[in-house]
Protein backbone atom coordinates (compact mmCIF):
# COMPACT_ATOMS: atom_id res chain seq x y z
CA UNK A 1 0.00 0.00 0.00
CA UNK A 2 1.32 3.43 -0.98
CA UNK A 3 2.19 5.83 1.82
CA UNK A 4 0.15 9.00 2.22
CA UNK A 5 3.09 11.14 1.10
CA UNK A 6 3.14 9.43 -2.31
CA UNK A 7 -0.50 10.17 -3.12
CA UNK A 8 -1.31 12.95 -5.63
CA UNK A 9 -3.55 14.72 -3.10
CA UNK A 10 -0.84 14.78 -0.43
CA UNK A 11 0.33 18.31 -1.25
CA UNK A 12 -3.19 19.57 -0.48
CA UNK A 13 -3.09 17.77 2.88
CA UNK A 14 0.22 19.50 3.56
CA UNK A 15 -1.26 22.85 2.53
CA UNK A 16 -4.26 22.29 4.83
CA UNK A 17 -2.07 21.51 7.84
CA UNK A 18 0.19 24.48 7.14
CA UNK A 19 -2.94 26.62 7.01
CA UNK A 20 -4.02 25.26 10.43
CA UNK A 21 -0.61 26.05 11.92
CA UNK A 22 -0.79 29.56 10.48
CA UNK A 23 -4.31 29.93 11.90
CA UNK A 24 -2.95 28.94 15.33
CA UNK A 25 -0.28 31.62 14.84
CA UNK A 26 -2.95 34.26 14.29
CA UNK A 27 -5.28 33.09 17.05
CA UNK A 28 -2.46 33.50 19.55
CA UNK A 29 -1.47 36.83 18.03
CA UNK A 30 -4.97 38.35 18.00
CA UNK A 31 -6.05 37.37 21.52
CA UNK A 32 -4.71 40.58 23.06
CA UNK A 33 -6.92 42.58 20.67
CA UNK A 34 -10.01 40.55 21.58
CA UNK A 35 -9.40 40.79 25.32
CA UNK A 36 -7.88 44.29 25.34
CA UNK A 37 -10.60 46.01 27.35
CA UNK A 38 -10.60 43.31 30.07
CA UNK A 39 -6.78 43.21 30.21
CA UNK A 40 -6.67 47.01 30.39
CA UNK A 41 -9.10 47.09 33.33
CA UNK A 42 -7.48 44.19 35.21
CA UNK A 43 -3.84 45.27 34.83
CA UNK A 44 -4.52 49.04 34.78
CA UNK A 45 -2.92 49.69 31.38
CA UNK A 46 -2.98 52.65 28.96
CA UNK A 47 -3.83 52.38 25.26
CA UNK A 48 -0.15 52.88 24.44
CA UNK A 49 0.77 49.89 26.65
CA UNK A 50 -1.93 47.78 24.99
CA UNK A 51 -0.50 48.83 21.62
CA UNK A 52 2.95 47.65 22.73
CA UNK A 53 1.51 44.27 23.75
CA UNK A 54 -0.34 43.94 20.45
CA UNK A 55 2.50 45.10 18.24
CA UNK A 56 5.94 46.22 19.32
CA UNK A 57 6.66 43.62 22.05
CA UNK A 58 5.66 40.84 19.70
CA UNK A 59 7.09 42.28 16.48
CA UNK A 60 10.66 43.07 17.56
CA UNK A 61 11.68 39.46 18.18
CA UNK A 62 9.25 38.10 15.58
CA UNK A 63 10.94 40.11 12.85
CA UNK A 64 14.57 39.95 13.94
CA UNK A 65 14.53 36.19 14.51
CA UNK A 66 12.55 35.29 11.39
CA UNK A 67 15.65 35.40 9.17
CA UNK A 68 17.82 33.17 11.43
CA UNK A 69 14.96 30.67 11.67
CA UNK A 70 14.44 30.81 7.89
CA UNK A 71 18.16 30.16 7.29
CA UNK A 72 18.02 27.24 9.72
CA UNK A 73 15.03 25.85 7.83
CA UNK A 74 16.82 26.21 4.48
CA UNK A 75 19.78 24.23 5.88
CA UNK A 76 18.04 21.61 8.01
CA UNK A 77 14.40 20.51 8.29
CA UNK A 78 11.65 23.01 7.63
CA UNK A 79 9.00 20.77 9.19
CA UNK A 80 10.97 20.36 12.43
CA UNK A 81 11.51 24.11 12.70
CA UNK A 82 7.77 24.72 12.25
CA UNK A 83 6.86 22.03 14.83
CA UNK A 84 9.23 23.30 17.53
CA UNK A 85 8.23 26.92 17.00
CA UNK A 86 4.51 26.05 17.13
CA UNK A 87 5.12 24.43 20.53
CA UNK A 88 7.07 27.44 21.80
CA UNK A 89 4.51 30.09 20.85
CA UNK A 90 1.68 27.95 22.27
CA UNK A 91 3.45 27.59 25.65
CA UNK A 92 4.02 31.35 25.93
CA UNK A 93 0.42 32.06 24.91
CA UNK A 94 -0.78 29.89 27.79
CA UNK A 95 1.62 31.69 30.16
CA UNK A 96 -0.01 35.04 29.29
CA UNK A 97 -3.00 33.78 31.24
CA UNK A 98 -1.07 33.86 34.52
CA UNK A 99 0.43 37.36 34.10
CA UNK A 100 -0.26 39.80 36.94
CA UNK A 101 1.50 42.91 35.63
CA UNK A 102 2.36 44.74 32.41
CA UNK A 103 5.97 43.57 32.53
CA UNK A 104 5.02 39.91 32.98
CA UNK A 105 2.58 39.84 30.08
CA UNK A 106 5.08 41.85 28.02
CA UNK A 107 7.77 39.19 28.54
CA UNK A 108 5.33 36.38 27.68
CA UNK A 109 4.24 38.21 24.51
CA UNK A 110 7.89 38.48 23.52
CA UNK A 111 8.10 34.70 23.96
CA UNK A 112 5.15 34.31 21.60
CA UNK A 113 7.05 36.45 19.08
CA UNK A 114 10.14 34.23 19.38
CA UNK A 115 8.10 31.12 18.58
CA UNK A 116 6.10 32.63 15.74
CA UNK A 117 9.30 33.90 14.10
CA UNK A 118 9.97 30.35 12.89
CA UNK A 119 6.52 29.53 11.55
CA UNK A 120 5.80 31.57 8.44
CA UNK A 121 8.92 31.76 6.26
CA UNK A 122 9.68 28.00 6.39
CA UNK A 123 6.02 27.37 5.54
CA UNK A 124 6.32 29.54 2.43
CA UNK A 125 9.26 27.40 1.37
CA UNK A 126 7.34 24.17 1.96
CA UNK A 127 4.43 25.47 -0.14
CA UNK A 128 6.82 26.45 -2.95
CA UNK A 129 8.43 23.01 -2.83
CA UNK A 130 5.09 21.23 -3.28
CA UNK A 131 3.54 23.55 -5.89
CA UNK A 132 4.96 24.53 -9.34
CA UNK A 133 5.69 28.20 -10.16
CA UNK A 134 2.47 28.77 -12.11
CA UNK A 135 0.40 27.70 -9.06
CA UNK A 136 2.38 29.35 -6.27
CA UNK A 137 0.46 32.63 -6.03
CA UNK A 138 -2.78 30.71 -5.57
CA UNK A 139 -1.25 28.21 -3.13
CA UNK A 140 0.36 31.00 -1.10
CA UNK A 141 -2.93 32.87 -1.08
CA UNK A 142 -4.70 29.73 0.22
CA UNK A 143 -2.00 29.28 2.87
CA UNK A 144 -2.42 32.93 3.84
CA UNK A 145 -6.10 32.23 4.56
CA UNK A 146 -4.76 31.02 7.89
CA UNK A 147 -4.45 34.71 8.79
CA UNK A 148 -8.13 35.71 8.54
CA UNK A 149 -9.36 32.26 9.58
CA UNK A 150 -7.11 32.34 12.64
CA UNK A 151 -7.92 35.97 13.43
CA UNK A 152 -11.67 35.40 13.17
CA UNK A 153 -11.39 32.21 15.23
CA UNK A 154 -9.45 34.17 17.83
CA UNK A 155 -12.16 36.84 17.97
CA UNK A 156 -14.93 34.25 18.32
CA UNK A 157 -13.11 31.88 20.69
CA UNK A 158 -11.50 34.59 22.83
CA UNK A 159 -14.75 36.52 23.22
CA UNK A 160 -16.73 33.40 24.06
CA UNK A 161 -14.29 31.99 26.62
CA UNK A 162 -13.79 35.39 28.25
CA UNK A 163 -17.55 35.81 28.55
CA UNK A 164 -18.02 32.33 30.04
CA UNK A 165 -14.90 32.43 32.25
CA UNK A 166 -12.33 35.25 32.00
CA UNK A 167 -9.52 36.57 29.81
CA UNK A 168 -6.90 34.41 31.58
CA UNK A 169 -8.75 31.19 30.76
CA UNK A 170 -8.93 32.24 27.10
CA UNK A 171 -5.12 32.49 26.84
CA UNK A 172 -4.58 29.13 28.57
CA UNK A 173 -7.18 27.32 26.42
CA UNK A 174 -5.77 28.64 23.13
CA UNK A 175 -2.20 27.75 24.14
CA UNK A 176 -3.21 24.18 24.90
CA UNK A 177 -4.90 23.83 21.50
CA UNK A 178 -1.63 24.76 19.78
CA UNK A 179 0.27 22.15 21.81
CA UNK A 180 -2.19 19.49 20.62
CA UNK A 181 -1.68 20.48 16.97
CA UNK A 182 2.16 20.28 17.07
CA UNK A 183 2.58 16.46 17.15
CA UNK A 184 -0.14 15.97 14.52
CA UNK A 185 1.68 18.31 12.15
CA UNK A 186 5.04 16.59 12.72
CA UNK A 187 3.64 13.09 12.10
CA UNK A 188 1.72 13.90 8.92
CA UNK A 189 3.86 16.49 7.10
CA UNK A 190 7.02 15.14 5.46
CA UNK A 191 10.02 17.28 4.61
CA UNK A 192 9.75 17.92 0.83
CA UNK A 193 12.43 16.26 -1.28
CA UNK A 194 14.90 18.57 -3.09
CA UNK A 195 13.85 19.45 -6.62
CA UNK A 196 16.07 17.76 -9.24
CA UNK A 197 17.19 21.01 -10.78
CA UNK A 198 18.48 22.38 -7.44
CA UNK A 199 19.77 19.18 -5.90
CA UNK A 200 23.41 20.22 -6.09
CA UNK A 201 22.91 23.61 -4.42
CA UNK A 202 20.30 22.54 -1.87
CA UNK A 203 22.90 21.21 0.52
CA UNK A 204 25.17 24.27 0.27
CA UNK A 205 24.44 26.82 3.04
CA UNK A 206 23.44 30.18 1.59
CA UNK A 207 24.50 33.18 3.72
CA UNK A 208 21.75 35.70 4.39
CA UNK A 209 23.91 38.46 2.93
CA UNK A 210 23.90 36.67 -0.43
CA UNK A 211 20.12 36.32 -0.38
CA UNK A 212 19.74 39.93 0.64
CA UNK A 213 22.23 41.11 -1.99
CA UNK A 214 20.15 39.46 -4.73
CA UNK A 215 17.02 41.16 -3.45
CA UNK A 216 18.67 44.49 -2.69
CA UNK A 217 19.79 44.91 -6.31
CA UNK A 218 16.15 44.98 -7.38
CA UNK A 219 14.28 48.26 -6.82
CA UNK A 220 11.01 46.35 -6.99
CA UNK A 221 11.92 44.51 -3.76
CA UNK A 222 12.26 47.77 -1.85
CA UNK A 223 9.09 49.21 -3.32
CA UNK A 224 7.13 46.04 -2.55
CA UNK A 225 8.47 45.73 0.98
CA UNK A 226 8.09 49.36 2.01
CA UNK A 227 4.79 49.77 0.23
CA UNK A 228 3.33 46.77 2.04
CA UNK A 229 4.92 47.93 5.32
CA UNK A 230 3.40 51.41 5.11
CA UNK A 231 -0.03 50.01 4.21
CA UNK A 232 0.27 47.54 7.09
CA UNK A 233 0.49 50.33 9.69
CA UNK A 234 -3.25 51.11 9.47
CA UNK A 235 -4.00 47.50 8.46
CA UNK A 236 -2.60 45.94 11.62
CA UNK A 237 -3.98 48.83 13.69
CA UNK A 238 -7.50 48.04 12.44
CA UNK A 239 -7.11 44.33 13.19
CA UNK A 240 -5.93 45.10 16.73
CA UNK A 241 -8.14 48.05 17.72
CA UNK A 242 -11.43 47.39 15.92
CA UNK A 243 -12.97 45.30 18.76
CA UNK A 244 -12.18 48.13 21.21
CA UNK A 245 -13.63 50.74 18.81
CA UNK A 246 -16.83 48.69 18.59
CA UNK A 247 -17.07 48.70 22.39
CA UNK A 248 -16.10 52.35 23.00
CA UNK A 249 -17.63 54.24 20.06
CA UNK A 250 -20.56 51.94 19.21
CA UNK A 251 -21.38 50.79 22.78
CA UNK A 252 -21.32 47.06 21.99
CA UNK A 253 -20.60 44.45 24.68
CA UNK A 254 -17.33 42.51 24.32
CA UNK A 255 -18.83 39.25 23.04
CA UNK A 256 -20.95 41.02 20.40
CA UNK A 257 -18.00 43.17 19.32
CA UNK A 258 -15.70 40.15 18.98
CA UNK A 259 -18.31 38.22 16.97
CA UNK A 260 -18.92 41.11 14.58
CA UNK A 261 -15.22 41.78 14.03
CA UNK A 262 -14.56 38.04 13.68
CA UNK A 263 -17.15 37.78 10.89
CA UNK A 264 -15.78 40.89 9.17
CA UNK A 265 -12.23 39.55 9.20
CA UNK A 266 -13.27 36.07 8.04
CA UNK A 267 -15.33 37.25 5.06
CA UNK A 268 -12.97 40.07 4.09
CA UNK A 269 -9.78 38.07 4.58
CA UNK A 270 -10.88 34.98 2.66
CA UNK A 271 -12.39 36.92 -0.23
CA UNK A 272 -9.50 39.40 -0.42
CA UNK A 273 -6.75 36.78 -0.33
CA UNK A 274 -8.39 34.48 -2.87
CA UNK A 275 -9.40 37.29 -5.21
CA UNK A 276 -5.97 38.92 -5.00
CA UNK A 277 -4.17 35.66 -5.76
CA UNK A 278 -6.56 34.56 -8.51
CA UNK A 279 -6.77 37.90 -10.33
CA UNK A 280 -3.03 38.51 -10.18
CA UNK A 281 -2.24 34.96 -11.30
CA UNK A 282 -4.71 35.18 -14.20
CA UNK A 283 -3.29 38.48 -15.42
CA UNK A 284 0.29 37.53 -14.54
CA UNK A 285 0.40 34.77 -17.14
CA UNK A 286 0.75 37.51 -19.74
CA UNK A 287 2.20 40.27 -17.53
CA UNK A 288 4.09 39.49 -14.30
CA UNK A 289 3.76 43.13 -13.27
CA UNK A 290 0.07 42.46 -12.54
CA UNK A 291 1.21 40.61 -9.40
CA UNK A 292 2.03 44.02 -7.91
CA UNK A 293 -0.22 46.36 -9.90
CA UNK A 294 -3.58 44.88 -8.93
CA UNK A 295 -2.88 44.66 -5.18
CA UNK A 296 -1.56 48.23 -5.36
CA UNK A 297 -4.84 49.43 -6.85
CA UNK A 298 -6.72 47.54 -4.12
CA UNK A 299 -4.78 49.32 -1.37
CA UNK A 300 -5.41 52.73 -2.94
CA UNK A 301 -9.15 51.92 -3.00
CA UNK A 302 -9.08 50.75 0.64
CA UNK A 303 -8.27 54.21 2.07
CA UNK A 304 -11.57 56.00 1.27
CA UNK A 305 -13.59 52.90 2.21
CA UNK A 306 -12.12 52.82 5.71
CA UNK A 307 -12.45 56.58 6.14
CA UNK A 308 -16.12 56.55 5.13
CA UNK A 309 -16.83 53.46 7.21
CA UNK A 310 -15.47 54.75 10.51
CA UNK A 311 -16.76 58.29 9.99
CA UNK A 312 -20.27 56.81 9.92
CA UNK A 313 -22.03 56.45 13.26
CA UNK A 314 -24.48 53.79 12.05
CA UNK A 315 -23.26 50.19 12.21
CA UNK A 316 -25.34 49.20 9.17
CA UNK A 317 -23.15 51.56 7.09
CA UNK A 318 -19.86 51.12 8.95
CA UNK A 319 -19.66 47.34 8.75
CA UNK A 320 -19.97 46.78 4.96
CA UNK A 321 -17.54 49.61 4.16
CA UNK A 322 -14.95 48.33 6.63
CA UNK A 323 -15.41 44.76 5.38
CA UNK A 324 -14.73 45.73 1.75
CA UNK A 325 -11.77 47.85 2.87
CA UNK A 326 -10.31 44.89 4.77
CA UNK A 327 -10.72 42.69 1.68
CA UNK A 328 -8.76 45.25 -0.33
CA UNK A 329 -6.02 45.23 2.33
CA UNK A 330 -5.65 41.45 2.26
CA UNK A 331 -5.34 41.35 -1.55
CA UNK A 332 -1.62 42.24 -1.61
CA UNK A 333 -0.35 39.26 0.40
CA UNK A 334 -0.33 36.25 -1.95
CA UNK A 335 0.83 38.04 -5.14
CA UNK A 336 3.60 40.01 -3.42
CA UNK A 337 5.01 36.93 -1.70
CA UNK A 338 4.90 35.02 -4.97
CA UNK A 339 7.00 37.75 -6.60
CA UNK A 340 9.64 37.60 -3.87
CA UNK A 341 9.70 33.79 -4.08
CA UNK A 342 10.47 34.10 -7.79
CA UNK A 343 13.25 36.65 -7.27
CA UNK A 344 15.69 34.06 -5.89
CA UNK A 345 16.80 30.46 -6.59
CA UNK A 346 14.84 27.63 -4.95
CA UNK A 347 17.30 27.09 -2.08
CA UNK A 348 16.72 30.63 -0.81
CA UNK A 349 12.92 30.58 -0.69
CA UNK A 350 12.63 30.53 3.09
CA UNK A 351 15.10 33.36 3.63
CA UNK A 352 13.84 35.65 0.83
CA UNK A 353 10.30 36.21 2.16
CA UNK A 354 11.76 36.53 5.66
CA UNK A 355 13.73 39.55 4.42
CA UNK A 356 10.53 41.11 3.11
CA UNK A 357 8.53 40.19 6.22
CA UNK A 358 11.20 41.71 8.47
CA UNK A 359 10.48 45.12 6.97
CA UNK A 360 6.71 44.68 6.81
CA UNK A 361 6.23 43.34 10.32
CA UNK A 362 8.69 45.62 12.08
CA UNK A 363 7.06 48.70 10.56
CA UNK A 364 3.43 47.62 10.21
CA UNK A 365 2.86 45.13 13.00
CA UNK A 366 5.34 46.74 15.39
CA UNK A 367 4.38 50.38 14.93
CA UNK A 368 0.73 50.27 13.84
CA UNK A 369 -1.12 49.33 17.07
CA UNK A 370 1.36 51.25 19.22
CA UNK A 371 1.17 54.52 17.26
CA UNK A 372 -2.62 54.44 17.22
CA UNK A 373 -2.60 53.73 20.97
CA UNK A 374 -0.30 56.71 21.61
CA UNK A 375 -2.53 59.03 19.58
CA UNK A 376 -5.60 57.69 21.39
CA UNK A 377 -4.06 58.49 24.79
CA UNK A 378 -3.24 62.01 23.57
CA UNK A 379 -6.78 62.57 22.23
CA UNK A 380 -8.56 61.04 25.23
CA UNK A 381 -8.76 64.29 27.22
CA UNK A 382 -10.64 65.99 24.36
CA UNK A 383 -12.55 63.14 22.76
CA UNK A 384 -13.10 60.65 25.56
CA UNK A 385 -14.09 57.14 24.45
CA UNK A 386 -14.16 58.24 20.77
CA UNK A 387 -10.43 59.09 20.79
CA UNK A 388 -9.50 55.61 19.59
CA UNK A 389 -11.72 55.83 16.52
CA UNK A 390 -10.29 59.24 15.65
CA UNK A 391 -6.71 57.98 15.93
CA UNK A 392 -7.53 55.13 13.54
CA UNK A 393 -9.05 57.56 11.06
CA UNK A 394 -5.83 59.58 11.05
CA UNK A 395 -3.85 56.53 9.85
CA UNK A 396 -5.97 55.48 6.84
CA UNK A 397 -4.31 57.67 4.13
CA UNK A 398 -1.26 55.40 4.51
CA UNK A 399 -3.18 52.70 2.61
CA UNK A 400 -3.03 54.86 -0.52
CA UNK A 401 0.69 55.61 -0.02
CA UNK A 402 1.51 51.90 0.22
CA UNK A 403 -0.66 51.06 -2.78
CA UNK A 404 1.07 53.63 -4.97
CA UNK A 405 4.44 52.11 -4.02
CA UNK A 406 3.25 48.64 -5.05
CA UNK A 407 2.11 50.05 -8.38
CA UNK A 408 5.54 51.66 -8.81
CA UNK A 409 7.12 48.25 -8.08
CA UNK A 410 5.16 46.78 -10.99
CA UNK A 411 7.00 49.13 -13.36
CA UNK A 412 10.45 48.06 -12.04
CA UNK A 413 9.91 44.29 -11.81
CA UNK A 414 12.92 42.17 -12.72
CA UNK A 415 13.01 38.42 -12.04
CA UNK A 416 16.29 37.63 -13.80
CA UNK A 417 18.10 37.12 -10.48
CA UNK A 418 16.11 33.94 -9.84
CA UNK A 419 17.96 32.29 -12.69
CA UNK A 420 21.37 33.33 -11.41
Amino acid sequence: MASISSRPCYRFIVLALLLLVYASNYIDRILVAVLAEDIKADLQLSDAQLGVLGGLAFAILYTTLSIPFAMLADRLSRTWVITVCLSVWSIFTALCGIATSFWQILSFRMGVGIGEAGGVAPSYSVVSAYFPPDQRARALAVYSLGGPIGASSGYFLGGFVAEVADWRTAFIAVGLLGLLLAPIFRIVVREPAPQPEVKEVKEVPVPVNRVFSILARQPSFWLLSWGAAIASIPGYAVLFWLPSVMQRSYALPMEAASQIVGMLVLVAGVSGLLAGGWLSEKSGKQDMAAYARRPGLALVAAAPLFLAGLYADQLWLTLPLVMVGLAMFYAWIGPSLAIVQNMVPANMRSTAPACMLLIINLVGLGAGPWIVGLISDAFSALSGPDALRQSLLASFPLFAVGGLMLMAAARRLDLRAAAA
